[in-house]
């Protein structure tokens, strides 16, 4: 595998953790609020970003790649009001596919179709991830903004399994 290709791949490993310890303090946000489905929302959108870095370090040790894992800074992220993180979660998801496209665009310029076919899914995934995130807002305008009911909506996100 081609250096730089190996570098973004292990810079994606961080960027997962980083993107865990996020969601992480947006949980914690929202249960000091006391929004428990929020926060549940989110403690389980940590945990799936810690899966997501669990594969690219599974798929760097099964192609032989040593690689070590880097600090993971702690989020700044301040916020107003409740709907503020359900805006930077969209915000941070495009950024997370754009960072993707990158690696992908770098292993088809390197003629790396391991690295590619390893990239559908998280192609797949990140489509996946907009995609939820937009219905998240749109439901929080809907139930929220119109004054039909937080405390519904933030039942709602409790019951997700």
């Amino acid at each position: 595998m081609e250096k730089r290709l190996q570098e973004l791949l292990e810079d994606q490993v961080n960027k997962e953790l980083w993107s865990a310890y996020l969601y992480l303090d947006i949980a914690e946000f929202y249960r000091a609020k006391g929004f428990d489905g929020l926060h549940s929302w989110f403690e389980h959108q940590a945990q799936e970003e810690i899966e997501h870095a669990e594969k690219f370090m599974e798929f760097l040790h099964d192609s032989d790649v040593p690689f070590r894992l880097k600090p993971i800074d702690a989020p700044v992220e301040k916020f107003d009001d409740l709907k503020a993180p359900l805006l930077f979660q969209l915000k941070h998801e495009k950024l997370v596919t754009s960072l993707i496209m990158n690696i992908y665009e770098e292993a088809l310029k390197e003629h790396d179709h391991m690295v590619t076919r390893f990239l559908d899914w998280f192609i797949d995934e990140q489509f996946e991830e907009e995609k939820h995130s937009k219905e998240l807002i749109d439901r929080y305008e809907l139930l929220c903004d119109s004054g039909l009911g937080l405390a519904k909506f933030d039942k709602e996100l409790k019951e997700r399994k």
